[in-house]
């Protein structure tokens, strides 16, 4: 697959259509620390620290500290962002699913365990199954969780390894999109 180039956007690709996802580079605090967490998980050094799905009308929603929003697109102007535009043959119907999914997880909170989860996976801990259940129970998500979800929820596999949505990185959709 060849490197993908980022696109700095004020309103997504000509070609952009609800149901596709973007990834996104942060640059504040949180993307720093977040850029170090994939770093730590074994993700390598990845660019990109959040995700989001695109629903359409300049809106997405992501998984936010407070619980996942519906946000205007325009919060990332000037942000580099990939978008997987063009990269997955998806139906209407599947696109639509996508899209309600995500609204459907709007208030959706998420929390330090999910990033337990995350490290205990990685290294293989005991407590790992126990978190992921619990965080798999409680329906917190993180922002590369929240878009891997969705996918499924459509009947979409993005990952051919079977892993748990939970499992996913923002770092891992960007490697999915080429970066």
């Amino acid at each position: 697959m060849a490197e993908a180039t980022p696109t700095f956007v004020t309103s997504p690709p000509a070609t952009a259509r609800p149901g596709d996802f973007a990834v996104v580079r942060m640059r504040d605090y949180a993307g720093r620390l977040i850029r170090i967490g994939q770093w730590l998980n074994g993700d390598g050094y990845s660019d990109y620290e959040h995700a989001f799905v695109f629903v359409g009308d300049g809106q997405l929603v992501e998984a936010q500290p407070g619980g996942a929003e519906l946000r205007p697109l325009s919060v990332y102007d000037g942000h580099a962002t990939l978008w997987s535009t063009g990269r997955f043959d998806l139906t209407e119907e599947q696109r639509t699913a996508v899209v309600a999914a995500a609204r459907g997880y709007i208030g959706v909170p998420y929390s330090v365990l999910d990033y337990v989860a995350l490290a205990s996976h990685r290294l293989h801990l005991p407590i790992g199954p126990l978190i992921k259940g619990y965080v798999a129970d409680s329906r917190h998500m993180i922002c590369s969780q929240l878009v891997d979800q969705c996918y499924q929820d459509a009947g979409v596999q993005l990952f051919s390894d079977g892993r748990w949505p939970g499992y996913v990185t923002p770092a891992d959709l960007a490697r999915l999109l080429g970066a």
